[in-house]
């Protein structure tokens, strides 16, 4: 069972923030028809709505990807390419990508050279992404709720703060992002930690 955060005054700011994003509720709804247990749309999506609309972008930054995480210890390895293609088939105009989090620490060596431990839920893995803002993720309930899974919770994302979160990223893999995402660039208001 994933760990939503309770209602709060930011947690309410960001649900109205998504509700308020056409794109982002049409993949949340199409997420939530896979039928998923444990899931979430998180990281860049979530970040760019709001940096976007703190610095009152009139239109909004185009996303690299969605994100859609989830966990499920006993979904096949192939099982991550098949909801991406079920969710291009909803929203062909969207580059999805979908991992299971109880399978990461199988490619986590491959991809960067360190062995890890296995997630043990989705906000373990939600709480591992590289920046504190970045890790926080929204998924829709069949009530059409907002959930919020915020393990470090949101003051970083709406206080316009980007730190080094080192739980499973190296400082170099943050700084690459830093210059990579044009962060600097596309949200001039950010406090960027620099690690020098």
């Amino acid at each position: 069972m994933t760990t939503i955060l309770p209602p709060s005054p930011l947690a309410q700011r960001l649900a109205d923030m998504v509700r308020s994003s056409a794109e982002l509720m049409a993949a949340l709804s199409a997420a939530r028809s896979l039928g998923l247990e444990s899931w979430c749309i998180g990281a860049g999506a979530v970040r760019t709505l709001v940096w976007d609309a703190l610095h009152s972008h009139a239109s909004p930054t185009p996303l690299a990807d969605v994100d859609l995480v989830y966990f499920a210890p006993h979904a096949p390895p192939q099982h991550d390419a098949e909801l991406e293609a079920r969710l291009r088939q909803l929203m062909p105009a969207l580059e999805w990508e979908v991992t299971n989090q109880a399978h990461v620490h199988t490619w986590f060596m491959r991809e960067f050279g360190r062995e890890v431990a296995p997630l043990l839920s989705l906000e373990d893995g939600v709480a591992t992404w590289p920046e504190y803002a970045t890790c926080i993720g929204v998924a829709l309930d069949a009530d059409d709720t907002i959930q919020v899974i915020a393990p470090h919770g949101l003051e970083d994302l709406f206080e316009l703060r980007v730190r080094h979160n080192p739980v499973r990223a190296d400082a170099d893999t943050y700084l690459h992002r830093i210059v990579s995402k044009r962060f600097a660039q596309r949200w001039p208001l950010l406090a960027i930690e620099s690690l020098q």
